[in-house]
């Protein structure tokens, strides 16, 4: 990717007559949550709450972690989650999974929380119309870690991902372990050896295998397919992605088994090969009855590498060995497999192949749907946030203003959009357009207007030319046959 090292942040493009307004709330960065309206004002930060991801409930509440477990000893494992109120105060808290005595540190109960979590009563986890978290009661989802020891998958120590279910008083009265499945997600024999070798080694607690790496989880909630009689998308049960293995897959949850699952190979059967290849993948999610496009998938397909397999030019040990240099928001019919609606580059109007990765993020982003048929895209790796419409114009733009201080970048892992009467607190903010920028004319004060102060025609020599995206000059009296 190429960036200018000098860009506006903040709201760049904004078109209120064909956007969802409402609030969006993300991390930013080491500050804490951040709530901003349609023009990139800033109506509240909770400073140092930590989300992975942050959510806002109505009446104003948010959803986060008071902090992250000493990165010597773990990795991305939130002490707790909590649920703090529109003042900062906390008025839940659970974070007694594990009991934690790391060399040096305060022995303490952790949550050991990483990358999702779902409150009782609203399955995606944004605003669908009938289907409001619960507030001050209900259950919660978490995804959480867990150290393992399996020898059917490496000789290494691994880093498990396991989802619990709480009770509003803290007690876990259900429990998934992802290893516990692993005859069930499709690795074929070469990746099988690759996973027993490397299962994604990182250094952290002296060394242990992030093996799947599951970065999204939720129920289904109702939904046409069960309505219809297909008993593998019971509103209870569970999708969740890995962006380790490129694997999305459901998983019943009275008996725990996997019961529809895509990837780690798309290359078969040919509804698979149609599909194309998932690669790193984040927030796959069922759209919430209510809104458009309920009960089809959607998935920010991430590109970038991932993956355990053959080896090829691309990676010689067959370690993360598929890639790809650009990303796609996938929205799949789970029954066919047909792809609905997306955004990829070419949606985005990019020059293919050249700057396809002008639409590219590698890692973390999501993707919402919004209750008029548009869709929200974290593009975040880069710190943006666009809201595109089914057409695809980009009605909506948002870049970070927020770097972080040990990653120099303005990631921003998950973005959130939710309507204006979720926090009662603020008043109605006033939404005014703005305009898309000419780039062409745009200059900063004290730098040259646009276009030269002469002028000159050479004799003989026509105008440029487009040609396979490479610029030729053309002489009438003597072409070059190459070109």
């Amino acid at each position: 990717m190429t960036y200018p090292s000098i860009h506006p942040t903040g709201t760049t493009l904004y078109d209120p007559t064909r956007c969802w307004n409402g609030f969006t709330v993300f991390q930013a960065k080491e500050m804490g949550a951040l709530l901003i309206n349609m023009n990139g004002g800033e109506v509240q930060l909770w400073k140092e709450l930590q989300g992975m991801p942050n959510r806002i409930l109505p009446g104003g509440y948010i959803i986060g972690s008071t902090g992250e477990r000493n990165t010597n000893f773990g990795m991305q494992d939130g002490i707790d989650l909590v649920q703090v109120d529109w003042d900062g105060n906390i008025v839940w808290r659970f974070n007694h999974y594990e009991f934690i005595e790391d060399p040096g540190e305060k022995p303490q109960w952790m949550a050991r929380q990483h990358h999702d979590y779902q409150r009782e009563g609203n399955p995606a986890g944004y605003y669908a119309p009938g289907m409001e978290p619960l507030v001050n009661q209900g259950n919660t989802l978490i995804l959480s870690h867990k150290n393992i020891r399996n020898s059917m998958i490496s000789d290494k120590p691994l880093l498990d991902d396991a989802i619990i279910e709480v009770t509003w008083d803290g007690k876990i009265i259900w429990e998934w372990v992802c290893s516990e499945h692993f005859e069930e997600l499709g690795f074929r024999e070469e990746a099988k050896n690759i996973l027993y070798r490397n299962p994604n080694w990182r250094p952290t607690g002296g060394g242990i295998g992030d093996w799947m790496h599951i970065n999204s989880m939720s129920m289904l909630g109702p939904n046409r397919w069960f309505d219809d009689g297909d008993n593998r998308f019971h509103p209870e049960n569970i999708i969740w992605c890995a962006r380790e293995t490129n694997i999305t897959a459901i998983i019943d949850k009275k008996t725990g088994r996997i019961v529809w699952r895509i990837g780690p190979n798309y290359d078969e059967p040919p509804e698979l090969r149609r599909l194309g290849w998932i690669i790193g993948q984040h927030h796959a999610h069922m759209i919430s009855e209510g809104l458009p496009g309920e009960g089809n998938i959607l998935i920010f397909d991430n590109g970038g590498w991932a993956g355990y397999g053959s080896p090829n030019p691309g990676s010689f040990t067959g370690f993360r060995n598929a890639l790809r240099d650009y990303s796609r928001v996938l929205e799949i019919n789970p029954v066919s497999l047909e792809i609905i609606w997306q955004y990829t580059p070419a949606e985005a109007g990019l020059t293919l192949p050249v700057d396809a990765n002008r639409f590219y993020s590698p890692f973390i982003s999501s993707a919402q749907r919004l209750a008029n048929g548009n869709t929200m895209i974290t593009e975040g790796s880069g710190g943006r946030i666009i809201e595109v419409t089914a057409g695809h114009n980009i009605v909506w733009e948002y870049i970070s203003p927020y770097w972080g201080k040990k990653m120099k970048i303005n990631m921003i892992y998950r973005a959130y959009r939710l309507p204006y009467g979720w926090i009662p607190q603020v008043e109605k903010p006033r939404e005014s357009p703005i305009e898309r920028i000419d780039v062409t004319n745009f200059r900063v004060p004290g730098a040259s207007p646009r276009g030269p102060k002469r002028v000159v025609s050479v004799e003989g020599v026509l105008p440029y030319r487009q040609d396979s995206a490479l610029c030729v000059l053309t002489d009438k009296r003597k072409a070059p046959p190459y070109l």
